[in-house]
């Protein structure tokens, strides 16, 4: 349990906190192979040009949960995957969505966002991204994090990949798990290989499910059920 409390602890200090061999390798590779079973060798992107000229992101989500298909209980179930979940947002948590996520070789990543407006506090979700696959220098697509973030208000006006001041840069290995607040600033470099990672989120009891409905970019706002950009920053 100490060492539960810790890992929220860190997370509550730095907006993050990453946990490498956290899952096995045998299991990563086996849901690895499902993922890229449902994408097949060139699937297309979910978002229209506006948003991925605006934003500079390039992923392929899936939300295979909502298809009926719990093929990650897994992880959705650990144990201590959970536990560390109620250290951090306390009792009573929900699962929000289960989301894979795609990138094509030679793609742009993402570019730094907040994953929900961060004007208040007490609204927000929680990514527990997992690794089924090595980043490395050869793949590209590495995590890029701005530590305290999740305390600093709304990202700053700027261009979209362009570097801020005391990021970290990490490239995750297969099995790392990162805890990531979701008003924390982060992105993902261009993908060199074809990139894949999932996000378990989950948010604090009495969050709207639509908590990451409006994602915050450098250059914008953007409301994912309606396709459009609601406020230009500039």
């Amino acid at each position: 349990m100490n060492y539960i409390k810790k890992i929220a602890s860190k997370f509550w200090e730095d907006g993050y906190v990453i946990l490498e061999s956290f899952f096995d390798s045998e299991l990563m590779d086996n849901y690895n192979s499902k993922i890229l079973d449902h994408y097949g060798v060139n699937p297309n992107w979910e978002h229209n040009n506006e948003f991925i000229s605006k934003s500079a992101v390039e992923v392929i989500p899936w939300f295979p949960y909502r298809e009926g298909k719990p093929y990650f209980d897994e992880i959705d179930k650990h144990k201590v995957f959970n536990d560390i979940t109620n250290e951090i947002l306390q009792d009573n948590w929900e699962n929000l969505y289960c989301m894979m996520m795609f990138s094509k070789a030679g793609s742009k990543g993402q570019a730094w966002h907040q994953d929900c407006p961060p004007e208040n506090p007490l609204k927000y979700n929680l990514n527990r991204l997992v690794y089924t696959h090595d980043i490395t220098d050869e793949t590209g697509g590495e995590i890029v994090i701005m530590p305290e973030a999740h305390k600093a208000g709304i990202l700053p006006v700027g261009k979209p990949h362009e570097d801020i001041e005391g990021q970290i840069v990490y490239k995750p290995k297969k099995g790392t798990v990162i805890f990531l607040h979701g008003h924390c600033f982060h992105r993902v470099m261009p993908v060199k290989k074809d990139r894949i990672s999932s996000n378990f989120r989950a948010v604090p009891q009495g969050t709207p499910e639509d908590i990451t409905d409006i994602c915050v970019y450098r250059n914008m706002r953007y409301k994912f059920s309606t396709e459009e950009v609601i406020e230009e920053r500039i």
